[in-house]
């Protein structure tokens, strides 16, 4: 950051020369630099606040100004601040015991506050000594603080430190600060800025939070697809369709009708329906030709005639699907409510368990939400993904509380 001292109303007796040096050295002692300038402060501490203007011309700044100790000492003989004192023999300077500095408490940070103002939009390439001459005029300004990213590049904005709250209001209703070099500016109050920063900051995590949630569950829903699509796979084969008149049968009836021939890991099937779904731990079709054989080669069931298909294809894989969904949306729903993990319910309260002979044999499980045809009594864990990192706030939205000086202030 650069700083500039104390622009004063009645100084006018300088030459320009004198008015920039005066200023520079001001600012060096003044109430905005001289807190956070250690090189400075340790030089105070070796004298009684004395420093030579020796030392004071290693100041970069300062030094890019003038190198004559004779036009520092008429600067400041001439300068009506009152903030320094030169030494009897004009080789030292100091900051008057009369103007000690302030205490750095919240009052002061909030009076700084209420006398300062915020500008943005000004050329990258913009100068200190041409926003310092554009302001000329407008107010009794303490400090102007330019703004810079880490690569000490100036960010096209500054803080505006006027004399006191009143100079920084009536700077604010001026019509004539809107713009620089026909580039438009924003003008705030720094309150105003601080309230800004703050409401951006508060929708721009809103808006990661939503992002995030987004791409988590566009995440979850493509590994489950994926899994979906790999579960479908292996149960190639598995699904056997039936259809007639089924009025007096129930689902421990399929289980009857095939035992010993196939295992059922799933009867999709609601007492009274005319069709219904058969899943197998193995292929359909050889489960459905053994018990057929078994039955003297027409499988009734309870002297009901019954219409079979296995089912293939695309019409295999959606009414797969189709259970698969019914019953993880059962196991969410019984979960949710803090009961115990159903029995293999399906869709509209269909009770796809494979009854209680199968309960402790295998089972088949669909990994993206722990779906299981089986019952049981474990309940596995949802595992839960870490919450995503929380990205930085862009490092130059806000003024740093301290910045590393270099012995010219910036």
């Amino acid at each position: 950051m650069v700083f500039i001292g104390l622009i004063m109303a009645d100084d006018q007796a300088m030459s320009p020369l004198e008015h920039k040096v005066a200023r520079q050295i001001e600012y060096y002692f003044g109430d905005h630099n001289l807190p956070r300038d250690k090189f400075l402060k340790e030089q105070l501490q070796l004298d009684d606040g004395w420093v030579t203007l020796e030392t004071m011309l290693k100041f970069n700044r300062l030094k890019s100004i003038t190198t004559d100790s004779t036009v520092i000492v008429a600067a400041l003989q001439k300068s009506k601040t009152g903030l320094l004192e030169l030494s009897d023999d004009k080789t030292k300077i100091r900051r008057s015991p009369k103007k000690p500095l302030p205490e750095v408490n919240d009052e002061y940070k909030t009076e700084i506050a209420q006398k300062s103002v915020y500008m943005k939009g000004f050329p990258l390439e913009t100068t200190l000594d041409e926003i310092q001459e554009w302001l000329n005029g407008k107010g009794i300004i303490e400090n102007i603080q330019m703004r810079r990213t880490l690569q000490r590049q100036f960010k096209g904005s500054v803080f505006i430190c006027f004399d006191g709250e009143e100079a920084s209001k009536k700077f604010l209703e001026r019509s004539d600060i809107k713009t620089f070099k026909d580039n438009e500016l924003l003008v705030l109050s720094r309150e105003a800025y601080h309230a800004k920063k703050a409401e951006e900051r508060k929708q721009w995590k809103a808006e990661n939070k939503s992002k995030a949630k987004h791409d988590k569950e566009k995440q979850q829903k493509q590994t489950e697809d994926k899994e979906m699509d790999l579960l479908l796979d292996e149960q190639t084969g598995c699904l056997l369709k039936f259809s007639g008149e089924l009025e007096n049968v129930s689902r421990e009836d399929f289980h009857e009708l095939f035992s010993g021939h196939a295992k059922i890991k799933w009867v999709d099937f609601t007492r009274g329906a005319k069709e219904g779904t058969l899943l197998f731990d193995g292929n359909a079709q050889e489960a459905f030709d053994k018990a057929k054989e078994a039955n003297g080669g027409e499988l009734k069931i309870k002297n009901n005639t019954v219409t079979w298909q296995v089912l293939e294809g695309d019409q295999e894989k959606e009414e797969l699907k189709r259970i698969i969904e019914a019953q993880q949306e059962s196991y969410n729903r019984f979960r949710g409510r803090g009961g115990r993990r159903p029995g293999g319910r399906g869709r509209g309260g269909r009770r796809g368990r494979g009854g209680s002979r199968d309960r402790d044999q295998g089972r088949t499980q669909f990994r993206g939400k722990k779906t299981k045809f089986d019952s049981g009594d474990e309940e596995d864990d949802e595992s839960v993904p870490a919450a995503p990192k929380r990205e930085r706030d862009e490092a130059g939205d806000a003024p740093a509380a301290k910045v590393a000086k270099t012995e010219n202030g910036s």
